[in-house]
């Protein structure tokens, strides 16, 4: 290495700015609250040639960084087909199968050019509103082809050598329920790669475009390097884990995400060959976004590691062609954030039987993708589209956080206050949902309870979950956190999801209520190794109800609410010989 430690540092500081800035740029002007509130968007610097990921920003969602590697990949592949990439070039597209993820998220990839050839490319992703299909939100569990998900749009150019497109963006608009929301979107994520050429051009111009270059190709290396020293640290050999999405919205049938975890020295091997093929329902996934989703469990549990390609170098996928986690057009593709879910957990669980320490028990494991639609008494169009959290895992050094957002991402969970301002509803009730934590030495974080009326005079709800018939594991011995639950009300009373997470089509009417109970996080540890005093303590705050304390921790509380010491001992010591 040339660059000293110092400039290194400082490069490397700055180019996550760069990065953290189009974050922000877009935060602030999206019309949409899934990327203005919720943060369901990201930006990254990916490699001139191949596409890597360079740099990413801290503030949005890691799974959109992973899988932007192969966008760019196919921005490079398609233009070279073309005549190549020319400056001032900006090029839209949201094809899951060609470096995405599902229809609602929109890429957006921008050459730098330095010199006349292209020093790197700058990506922009993000959840838009609406983009078709037969769902309102687009979050379609009765899709069975991509068609139904909403409009399919391959690599084209938005911007053609600096001359915008506006027969892109009308083909865009038409087909969008919520066309205003979609410009809004849109022009925010143009203004986030403007400000990132801005942004990298003043860099290079003070610092040199081979020390820039050279600082890339450093950080990667040692990317890699590290994440080499990491795997040599846990002992060679094969794990194996597997867990199941409750059904495929089509078919009321388990489907199984399998890992064969290999270490063999400092390489990785991990192995779904035993996964489920693919099915008819939209859990399917591309390869690309099953080896992103591993990028980011992986980055969660070797956290020192910095977070660029090179943590990937020394990984080796085995992903069967006709696998669920390897599928191409039509297959539906519009719940993937659920499967993904479930491959961060497998590969927690297999990481705790080899290393226990930096492992953690799996979260809730569902985004709970809920749409509600209907038109105003005006005739206006409206249509709510939100996800809502549960409780993380717990880990070695403590409890799962209580109501977090799922772990593919920074996003935050769209606050009540937005919803109510924007949509007909209203939150009677938003709180933790008590005994939903797994039980362990550290308790799985709590997951919560939403209870939404309607105040307009009807509309259709959509849920796409998970986790209503698998609960989400806890490791080294913790319990599982609790089912995810859905209920609605019509006329004639109380119903649930016949396929327990997931239902199309549902009817209210104005004063109804749906309620959803989200699961909480697995625990880690046997629970009758957690401090008693910790146990009294959430029982004080109500994370758990007085029959749990002795059923679920051997521990005895008096009247008063304190431990009686005594008693807990003897439980304990009953229940430890049987």
């Amino acid at each position: 290495m040339t660059i000293d430690p110092v400039t290194l540092a400082i490069l490397k500081g700055r180019l996550e700015q760069i990065a953290d800035e189009m974050d922000a740029t877009l935060f602030r002007s999206a019309f949409n609250p899934i990327i203005a509130e919720a943060h369901d968007a990201s930006h990254g610097i990916y490699d001139a040639r191949t596409g890597d990921t360079l740099v990413q920003g801290k503030s949005g969602l890691p799974i959109f960084v992973g899988v932007m590697a192969f966008a760019v990949k196919a921005v490079i592949d398609k233009a070279a087909k073309q005549g190549g990439v020319h400056e001032g070039d900006v090029w839209i597209f949201n094809d899951p199968y060609d470096g995405g993820t599902h229809l609602s998220d929109f890429r957006l990839v921008k050459p730098v050019f330095r010199d006349g050839a292209v020093f790197c490319y700058l990506a922009s992703v993000g959840h838009w509103h609406d983009v078709g299909g037969n769902v309102p939100g687009n979050y379609n569990p009765a899709a069975t082809e991509c068609f139904q998900e909403g409009m399919l749009i391959p690599p084209v150019k938005l911007y053609d050598r600096g001359e915008f497109r506006q027969d892109i963006v009308d083909i865009l608009s038409s087909n969008s329920r919520l066309p205003l929301s979609l410009y809004g979107d849109l022009n925010g994520q143009i203004n986030a790669l403007q400000l990132g050429e801005k942004r990298m051009n003043a860099l290079l111009d003070e610092y040199g475009d081979a020390k820039v270059a050279e600082c890339m190709v450093e950080l990667t290396a040692r990317a890699a390097q590290m994440m080499r020293a990491q795997i040599s640290n846990l002992p060679s050999g094969t794990v194996s884990a597997e867990d199941f999405l409750d059904n495929d919205g089509i078919n009321d049938e388990p489907l199984k995400i399998a890992l064969d975890l290999i270490i063999d020295g400092d390489r990785m091997v991990m192995d779904f060959s035993r996964s489920s093929p693919a099915c008819a329902g939209p859990v399917n996934i591309s390869r690309a976004t099953t080896i992103a989703a591993c990028y980011v469990a992986l980055k969660h549990i070797f956290g020192d590691v910095p977070a660029n390609a090179g943590v990937l170098e020394p990984v080796e996928f085995r992903i069967d062609e006709d696998s669920l986690l390897s599928v191409k057009a039509p297959k539906p593709v519009g719940g993937y954030t659920e499967t993904i879910l479930r491959l961060i957990d497998v590969v927690f669980q297999a990481v705790a039987q080899i290393a226990p320490e930096p492992a953690m028990a799996c979260a809730y494991g569902t985004i709970n993708a809920l749409s509600l639609a209907g038109h105003r008494a005006n005739g206006q169009r409206w249509v709510m589209f939100s996800f809502f959290g549960g409780g993380h895992g717990a880990h070695g050094a403590g409890d799962g956080l209580n109501h977090g957002n799922a772990p593919i991402s920074t996003a935050t969970i769209p606050p009540l206050e937005i919803l109510e301002a924007a949509y007909p509803v209203r939150f009677t009730q938003w709180a933790l949902r008590p005994n939903s934590g797994g039980a362990g030495e550290f308790r799985g974080g709590l997951g919560a309870i939403y209870e939404i009326e309607l105040l307009e005079k009807q509309a259709d709800v959509f849920l796409f979950g998970e986790r209503g018939r698998f609960p989400p594991p806890g490791v080294v011995g913790g319990g599982a956190g609790a089912l995810n639950t859905f209920h609605y009300e019509q006329a004639d009373g109380e119903h649930v999801p016949p396929m327990a997470s997931k239902i199309v089509g549902v009817h209210i009417d104005r004063g109804q209520k749906l309620r959803l109970e989200t699961p909480g996080g697995g625990g880690y540890g046997r629970a009758l190794e957690r401090n008693p005093e910790s146990v009294a303590r959430d029982l004080r705050l109500g994370y758990i109800t007085p029959e749990h304390t002795e059923a679920d921790y051997g521990v005895v509380i008096g009247p008063n609410g304190s431990v009686d010491e005594a008693a807990t001992r003897d439980l304990r010591a009953r229940e430890t010989a049987q």
